[in-house]
C-alpha cells in the first residue's frame, strides 16, 4: 500500500467514525476496532454512504457485519429520516 492510499483509508475510517458520533452519539471501542481493520477501500466508501443514510446505530452495526459482500443500499431500512417519522407518530 502507498503512503497516499494509506492516509486516504485513515481520512477515510476518520470520517466515518465522525459521521456515526454525530449522529448517533458515543460509539463503543470495538466498533471503531472494526472500522479500522477494514482494509477494502470500497467496504469503507459504502459504509459512509451507509452511515449517512441509517436511521440507528443498530442497523449501520448490522451492515458492518456484513463486509465487502454487501453492496445495495436500497429502501427504507436506509431511510435517515425513518427514525424521525417514527418518533413523531409516538408522540
Amino acid at each position: 500500500m502507498l503512503f497516499e492510499d494509506g492516509a486516504s483509508y485513515v481520512q477515510d475510517r476518520e470520517d466515518l467514525i465522525a459521521i456515526l458520533k454525530m449522529r448517533f452519539g458515543e460509539i463503543p471501542p470495538k466498533v471503531i476496532e472494526e472500522i479500522y481493520a477494514i482494509e477494502e477501500y470500497n467496504t469503507l466508501e459504502r459504509l459512509i454512504v451507509v452511515s449517512s443514510n441509517v436511521p440507528s446505530l443498530k442497523i449501520f452495526l448490522e451492515e458492518l457485519k456484513e463486509g465487502a459482500g454487501s453492496f445495495k443500499i436500497l429502501g427504507e431500512r436506509f431511510n435517515p429520516i425513518q427514525s424521525l417519522n417514527e418518533e413523531g407518530e409516538n408522540r
